[in-house]
């Protein structure tokens, strides 16, 4: 069945108890490789009189309901039961079998929970939806070192799938920065990078500006681009042994994009040709003597001027 109309979808789920939606784009490759055997999965769950409502939903059309249901990605197969999505999405095979199979595990599930008792049935849907429908976590953990130049560039972060064309008015690049350095500093740097580091002040470590920051967008085709001047620091401590660091300055904005495009995180950086040079100097022990005796001498001068003063001033005039 084709959904042409946005009621024609509640309709449809108020008619059918189950429900297997496709909600597809047809520019997108996998939806139209998915297509002929979506429709002979169709004519098979009629065939077997399974009460299953079979349906498609045209993304392209319906851009509204698609953002209502949050489709990110095309093909997306959907179940619902009583007018609600049963989490997660599908995600095995997209063949006849593996579809029916699908079906028919739901179905079956189904008709235990209606044998129960109430109270048994309530706790052991619970149950089942705790173990076996987890909600889907849309975000992804990125970790990982890049061996790069020295010279300006940039890495950008974007959603990607082999299996599905994403939904780009839907895509969301909010993102935490766990943790960013240059160099040798890295997450967990070195013994003697740390007590090197310790006697460095506080404002001469900007290693890690954007660590533990958040980046929240809540508008579509909008993402973060962050802008970074890489600052090359030498420690001149005492140990020659400490290699180049590489502090940074950083600056973020906001960057609108077209509705057809994938928005992206993307980090863009500068080698500054400035560098950072941080070290200790001790005083000799003959500029002790000479403060010593700069402070000798000019207690002496102030306390004579000081006496001269008091003489004019008590001075018997004569008669």
């Amino acid at each position: 069945t084709e959904l042409e109309e946005h009621g024609d979808f509640h309709d449809f789920l108020d008619e059918h108890e189950m429900a297997f939606i496709n909600f597809y784009a047809p520019w997108c490759m996998w939806c139209q490789r998915l297509h002929p055997t979506w429709e002979k999965f169709a004519e098979e769950v009629e065939e077997e009189e399974m009460p299953v409502g079979v349906a498609n939903v045209d993304c392209v059309q319906h851009l509204q309901l698609c953002r209502e249901e949050a489709i990110q990605a095309f093909p997306a197969l959907r179940w619902y039961e009583n007018g609600k999505f049963v989490e997660p999405g599908y995600k095995s095979d997209r063949t006849v079998a593996a579809l029916i199979s699908y079906s028919k595990r739901k179905l079956e599930l189904n008709d235990k929970f209606k044998d129960w008792s109430a109270k048994e049935k309530h706790k052991s849907k619970d149950q089942y939806r705790e173990l076996y429908s987890t909600p889907e976590n849309p975000g992804c953990q990125v970790s990982g070192t890049l061996m790069v130049n020295r010279v300006p560039g940039n890495f950008h972060i974007e959603a990607k799938s082999k299996n599905h064309n994403l939904n780009a008015a839907m895509t969301n690049l909010t993102h935490r920065v766990n943790h960013l350095s240059f160099g040798e500093m890295g997450k967990n740097p070195t013994r003697q990078v740390k007590r090197t580091l310790k006697q460095v002040p506080d404002s001469l470590q900007q290693f890690t500006p954007l660590d533990q920051t958040m980046f929240t967008t809540t508008k579509f085709h909008q993402a973060y681009h962050h802008y970074i001047k890489v600052v090359s620091t030498h420690l001149n401590l005492g140990s020659s042994s400490i290699p180049t660091l590489y502090q940074f300055l950083e600056q973020s904005q906001i960057v609108n994009y077209d509705e057809v495009n994938v928005p992206e995180a993307r980090f863009s950086y500068d080698l500054s040709p400035m560098s950072v040079v941080v070290g200790k100097t001790g005083r000799k022990w003959y500029d002790y003597l000479t403060s010593l005796s700069a402070i000798i001498g000019g207690t002496f001068t102030t306390l004579g001027l000081i006496d001269a003063v008091l003489y004019k001033v008590f001075k018997p005039k004569k008669l």
